[in-house]
């Protein structure tokens, strides 16, 4: 089975600091975009911004926390992409098998 890839979401991962971000979520748990700029950088601004695009595609979740947003990893949402990569990774899998056998044919009828 192929799964569609979501190329919004992809490209919301592609960008280094976002991918830096979800790992400092996944290993911390909730944040702010200024504690995530302690540890990140850029400032917080720009983290806002990339929170921002990883909320749009629905990578992280919002909540009011005084006068910030505290951010946690929508696990369902990171679930998808993992899919996703598997999917496409198994793609290229047989892709590459099949070349290997074409390339393997191709030797021995030049062996002969």
């Amino acid at each position: 089975m192929t799964t569609a890839v979501d190329d919004d979401l992809w490209s919301a991962i592609g960008d280094p600091t976002r991918r830096r971000m979800l790992d400092l979520l996944l290993s911390d748990g909730q944040a702010t975009a200024t504690s995530l700029s302690e540890r990140l950088p850029v400032s917080r601004q720009a983290v806002a911004k990339h929170l921002g695009v990883l909320d749009r595609v629905g990578l992280v979740r919002s909540t009011p926390a005084g006068r910030e947003r505290r951010y946690d990893v929508d696990e369902a949402q990171l679930a998808r992409a993992i899919a996703q990569l598997n999917s496409v990774g198994a793609t290229w899998d047989s892709r590459l098998r099949r070349i290997k056998r074409i390339s393997e044919a191709i030797q021995r009828a030049q062996n002969k």
